[in-house]
């Protein structure tokens, strides 16, 4: 019965273990498109808005960032999974710690994302508002 007990843990901790490396896996490369992608964008917005630059730039940071806290989200769910084969406190209190550096790097990620899309948006506003300007001073609004 031990040696039953012992072989279904083992395939136990193998499975998971296996599931570990796929999340984290998948996450790593959800963190890496994001980063190939939004150097290309870059790029592309250097060469076309040699002058306007920053505009694009926050667009760009804005999304690098949404890959990022997905990323991170991946991660965060592989270390939730390792504690379930975790076998000992120390390994445990390890994974907290991880967990925890993620989990507030996820957060304040969380706030640059939000104060970066409410930025564009006020942009947005100004440029609404610059393009109405002429039309109300000709009584046309």
């Amino acid at each position: 019965m031990a040696a039953e007990h012992a072989a279904a843990y083992g395939l136990w901790f193998e499975v998971v273990a296996r599931l570990v490396r796929l999340v984290e896996a998948a996450g790593a490369l959800i963190i890496f498109v994001g980063a190939v992608w939004a150097f290309a964008r870059f790029l592309a917005a250097g060469v076309r808005d040699r002058g306007g630059l920053e505009h694009g730039f926050n667009r760009i940071r804005l999304s690098l960032g949404r890959f990022l806290t997905l990323g991170l989200e991946f991660q965060l769910a592989g270390d939730v999974l390792r504690t379930a084969i975790a076998p000992s406190f120390t390994e445990i209190g390890q994974l907290a710690a991880i967990a925890a550096i993620r989990t507030v790097l996820n957060y304040f990620l969380g706030r640059e994302i939000a104060s970066e899309r409410a930025e564009l948006e006020r942009e947005r506003r100004r440029q609404e508002r610059k393009g109405q300007d002429p039309r109300s001073a000709a009584g046309l609004a």
